[in-house]
């Protein structure tokens, strides 16, 4: 309950910005009819739900309550709900391996830095040991940001000074992981250089070095990192790193500061191949949340 309150306070300004959409349909429309599900599409869109995801909605809905005779608010709130539900569902790998290894990828200012400092503590609660590889090496300070929250993860990081080779960095902690018997190695990654085929050519480096170094007994996953206020520009992100990254799920930061949380169900009718992994529900180091179809439901839409 704690867990689906500090949700709800997530994503409160998602929610009234549905509600308070919601409210406005059904004051002027007493039947579901075709005026009413232009309208209840209109404002999916307005609420950054894209134009396929929204008119994909609106066909299911359309379908449900005329199979079903369905004209009240409350039963067609309940079939909405249902809609997203299976649009959003994300079947979630949760098994590791005896050692894996997170490449986290992700433009900056998506809170990455952060993110990774949640995901140590966050596996490091479950009894594992964590490494984490400061691997952004262009950034200013960003190895000593990254420093501060593995301190407070209470976790090992691995550095070097600004300027060196990132995959060297990778490299020697894939060394470290082996020879300390770590459970985890979480990799930061740069999230721009001086020109997007500079970066992508980077993380694709760092890419074949972890593959070339590990066997068939280590998991490795790639999380991309998404910042929710940027609401459906997070599917063009999502976009241009799948081209060179086979990334394995995403991270949603900042929900708890936007009204653009709709655009999650954009990200998932248009990858339908990649869950959501996690979402960020604050600024404390145990923010960080397993994604839940059905409270993210629950979340968003009610009366």
């Amino acid at each position: 309950m704690q867990l689906f309150n500090k949700l709800k306070e997530s994503f409160i300004k998602t929610k009234e910005n549905f509600s308070n959409k919601l409210k406005s349909i059904f004051a002027f429309f007493t039947k579901v009819d075709e005026d009413f599900l232009n309208r209840l599409e209109e404002s999916l869109i307005m609420s950054d739900v894209s134009v396929t995801a929204a008119s994909k909605i609106r066909e299911k809905l359309r379908e449900k309550c005329k199979y079903d005779n369905v004209q009240s608010p409350d039963e067609i709130l309940s079939i909405l709900k249902d809609i997203i539900i299976s649009i959003v569902d994300c079947e979630i790998e949760h098994n590791f391996a005896e050692k894996n290894i997170l490449l986290v990828a992700g433009i900056n200012g998506v809170g990455k830095t952060t993110t990774i400092g949640k995901l140590a503590n966050f596996y490091k609660n479950q009894e594992h040991k964590i490494l984490i590889a400061a691997a952004d090496t262009f950034r200013a300070a960003a190895a000593e940001q990254l420093e501060l929250w593995a301190k407070r993860a209470e976790c090992e990081i691995l550095k070097k000074p600004e300027g060196t080779d990132p995959g060297a960095v990778v490299f020697e902690a894939i060394e470290k992981l082996k020879r300390e018997n770590f459970d985890f190695l979480i990799c930061d990654t740069a999230g721009r250089l001086h020109n997007k085929s500079n970066l992508m050519a980077e993380l694709s480096k760092i890419n074949r070095i972890i593959d070339k170094n590990i066997d068939n007994s280590y998991k490795k996953s790639t999380f991309l990192v998404l910042d929710a206020s940027t609401g459906q520009n997070m599917m063009s992100q999502v976009e241009e790193f799948s081209k060179i990254l086979n990334i394995n799920g995403l991270i949603i930061t900042k929900l708890d500061g936007t009204a653009k949380g709709g655009a999650i169900i954009s990200v998932r009718e248009k990858f339908p191949e990649i869950p959501i992994k996690y979402i960020g529900t604050g600024e404390q180091i145990e923010d960080l949340s397993e994604f839940d179809s059905h409270q993210f439901a629950g979340s968003i839409i009610s009366r």
